[in-house]
């Protein structure tokens, strides 16, 4: 994995923040690049924005909180370019609430997109990658999944799941080596946060830092895997 040009990677959450930055970066180093997101315009403009840069790149919409939409996804990526090398479960939501007065369905969305959506993907993606015995599947979590915070139950239950499947996936596949990592960012200036006087934004993680990140678990020798990274702003944004 060290080499990437003409690997297939998938990315969700590809219409804009980290998402973006990872498909990016990814089809700058050569990867054919699957673009996901429910955001079907965003995407058009990241797929022609990379095309436009000699790079190659697939955008298919869909939400991820759905099965079926899931098995579309991959079947469209399967008919472009065969099977997928990379797997960036990127994807991500969560509404603020306190447990007594959030909404069921909030819960379940949250679930469903933030872990549910990376289990399945990658039931369905690693067959392919023990078949040729290697590939990768990054899992780009939250420092939530490390500490949980109130009005925040959901998401960080989701990202402490996610943490948990991460390394249970790793000792399953990593004899075939296929690299599995989880990220896991403090602070990262993307629209999903909004404005607060309390940020200086300018003092935040750039959703191309995060995607550094990833290129450094893909092209780490062989010999090695970088399981859990936590990427934290190297000064406070607290004002």
């Amino acid at each position: 994995m060290t080499i990437l040009t003409g690997k297939v990677a998938l990315v969700t959450g590809a219409g804009r923040g980290i998402g973006k930055a990872i498909a990016f970066l990814l089809a700058e180093s050569g990867c054919r690049v699957v673009l996901a997101a429910r955001s079907g315009d965003q995407l058009e403009e990241v797929e022609s924005a990379i095309r436009s840069k000699g790079g190659a790149a697939h955008s298919v919409s869909a939400d991820l909180t759905r099965d079926d939409e899931i098995a579309r996804l991959v079947d469209s990526t399967r008919e472009k370019w065969g099977g997928v090398d990379i797997l960036i479960n990127n994807a991500g939501w969560g509404k603020r609430a306190p447990v007594v007065r959030a909404k069921i369905e909030d819960w379940d969305r949250t679930l469903r997109l933030n872990l549910r959506a990376p289990m399945l993907l990658a039931h369905l993606l690693v067959p392919h990658m023990i078949s040729k015995g290697e590939g990768a599947v990054i899992n780009i979590g939250s420092i939530s999944g490390k500490s949980g915070e109130a009005n925040g139950a959901a998401y960080s239950a989701s990202k402490f799941g996610l943490i948990g499947f991460t390394q249970s996936l790793y000792e399953e596949v990593r004899e075939y080596g296929i690299k599995v990592a989880v990220i896991l960012p403090g602070f990262v200036d993307t629209p999903l946060i909004p404005a607060n006087r309390q940020l200086d934004r300018d003092k935040m993680i750039r959703a191309e830092d995060i995607a550094r990140t990833v290129h450094f678990v893909l092209t780490s020798p062989d010999t090695c895997c970088p399981v859990e990274i936590t990427v934290r702003p190297q000064k406070s944004p607290y004002r």
